[in-house]
This record gives structure tokens, sequence and C-alpha cells, in this order.
């Protein structure tokens, strides 16, 4: 049995490939055999690396597909460089920390979350990304079938979680008792970023029941980053 079918029967892709290229141009020959080792583990390591993010990127469920790279670090837009840079290390994310994104229609709240998702899969966090109208719905559903409690277990073990277009529509007690859930389960342990067309002093209003809405505020608003994106809808200068 050669070395090549024996790869291949231990599903070693990334070495496989690495083996194959080096035979064709016959630097194998050129390599030791620690040299060869090296080689062959970093493409496999390399390989699994990118098959890992490709999957946690479909799980994730993005609304767009971007990344840092892409942003429009306009000073004018309210987007600080720097700090965009910090988020950009993950270092928030095993902390548990929370970043909020305000600004009205169009100034691309959906794109930067999307972004600083993406980049969390890149650095191997699992992400999970809702519109909240949806998330809400999920949730809705999940009563209906008994499978709730799955469901918050789920989105209970995204080491990322973020929420767009929170704040659309005011919401109703279950839906504020839900939103309360997902976010206690993950305070101080998880982290999250929400996005919002609302300012966040106008979050309470979301809520319509004092309570909640504090015990929702307390845990999201005084230890949070935020980002308050401005000027023209960017939609308008496509």
């Amino acid at each position: 049995m050669n070395i090549e079918t024996q790869l291949r029967d231990l599903r070693l892709h990334g070495m496989i490939r690495s083996w194959q290229a080096l035979s064709e141009t016959r630097r194998i020959h050129e390599l030791t055999l620690s040299e060869g080792m090296e080689v062959l583990l970093q493409a496999e390591a390399d390989d699994r690396d990118g098959k890992r993010f490709e999957r946690l990127q479909q799980n994730a469920n993005f609304r767009y597909r971007a990344s840092i790279e892409e942003l429009n670090m306009d000073a004018k837009r309210g987007l600080d460089k720097a700090a965009v840079g910090i988020f950009a290390t993950g270092e928030y994310i095993p902390k548990g920390e929370a970043i909020l994104v305000c600004g009205s229609t169009g100034t691309g709240k959906s794109f930067l979350v999307s972004a600083l998702g993406h980049q969390a899969c890149t650095q191997g966090y699992r992400v999970a990304y809702f519109n909240v109208q949806k998330l809400l719905l999920k949730t809705k559903m999940s009563r209906i079938d008994g499978s709730v409690y799955k469901f918050f277990e789920k989105i209970s073990k995204a080491d990322l979680l973020i929420l767009d277009d929170f704040g659309l529509t005011h919401l109703e007690q279950q839906q504020r008792m839900d939103m309360l859930e997902i976010i206690e389960d993950r305070h101080a342990k998880k982290a999250t970023i929400i996005a919002s067309q609302l300012p966040v002093d106008k979050w309470w209003d979301i809520f319509g029941d004092s309570t909640l809405a504090d015990a929702f505020l307390d845990r999201m608003v005084h230890t949070s980053y935020r980002i308050e994106l401005k000027g023209e809808s960017l939609r308008k200068k496509r």
C-alpha cells in the first residue's frame, strides 16, 4: 500500500493534496523527513481550519457575506477604526461582552455586524445570527412543537449571538420574557451583538414593561461597547 493510498484511507485530505504537489514537482526529494512532515502537517491543519470556517459560516446564516476589510471606515459615519480593530481581535468574545450598534435605516448596521460575525468565524468561534422578528417567530413555533428549551440551549451555546433589527415592533409579553431569558443565559458568559434603528435610550419603550425592560437593559447596556452609525443611507449611493 503506497503513502497516498494510506493518507486517503485515513481521510487526511490536506496531506494528500500536499503530497501530490510535492511528488509532481519532485520537491519531495529535496526535503528531509522532518521538513516533509512539517509541510504535510501544516497542509492538513490549514485544510481543517478552512473546512471549519466554512462550516461555522454556513451555520451562522449571516445576512451578508461581509468582512472587516470591506467596511467603510469614514469617521463621519461614526465608525471608529481603532475600535473596530479591537473588535477584530475577538477579545470581547471569550469575555462575554456585548456590542450595541445603532443607526438609521441604510447606515450599514447589518453589514457591520455580519462582518464582525464573519471575523469571529475565522477565529474558530461559533456564531448565531438572527433577525429578531424571525428569532421570536422561531421561538413561538418551538413552543408549539415542544422544542423551545432545546432551541434556547442551542442559542446559549453560540460563542457569539448577533441580534439584528431589534426594536422594529413592540414586544408582546411572551416575547419580552423570551428575549430576557436569551440574554440572561448569556450575561457575562457569552458575547452578544445587537443592532437597532433606535438609539439605546429608546429601547426601554420596546418592552412596555418596566420590570422586564430594566432587567434587560441592566444586562445589556451598562457594560457594553457602543457604535452609533451616522450619515445618509449607503443604499442611495449604490
